[in-house]
């Protein structure tokens, strides 16, 4: 039985904005990566129940690179989001409207090749650059 892994963020952006910049495909390849040392340089998103989306992600010295992928389970507007991807394995976001932002908030079944607090860590990181990106848009 896996972990379900959470993270969060709180957005200093209306619910509205925040939606848009997760979901648009322009915006998914400047946020999508845990360190400078990956960039996201395609990204595809059909944002329906039954749609798909997929995001290459590499390394930007070009030694590594793989699609994150999957399908959408549940899509509401401005409110949540949940896909299993390519493995199986399941995630929910969350977007609830705040006085001070949009808190996002990702919930995710754990994959069984590295450690909980390593993958935690990752996704961690790239929604804190969702963050950064997110807040700064005009």
């Amino acid at each position: 039985m896996s972990s379900r892994i959470t993270v969060t963020a709180l957005v200093a952006k209306p619910v509205a904005d925040v939606w848009n910049t997760w979901t648009d495909p322009a915006h998914i390849m400047h946020w999508n990566a845990a360190n400078d040392d990956w960039h996201c340089p395609k990204a595809g998103n059909d944002l329906r129940k039954g749609g798909s989306f997929s995001s290459t992600m590499a390394a930007r010295d070009g030694s590594f690179s793989f699609d994150f992928e999957g399908v959408y389970d549940d899509v509401q507007l401005h409110r949540r989001i949940a896909y299993t991807m390519s493995d199986g394995r399941t995630c929910e976001i969350l977007f609830e409207e705040k006085a001070d932002g949009t808190l996002v908030t990702e919930s995710f079944d754990a994959e069984s090749q590295n450690p909980v607090e390593m993958q935690r860590a990752g996704w961690q990181a790239i929604l804190d650059r969702f963050k950064a990106h997110a807040e700064a848009q005009g």
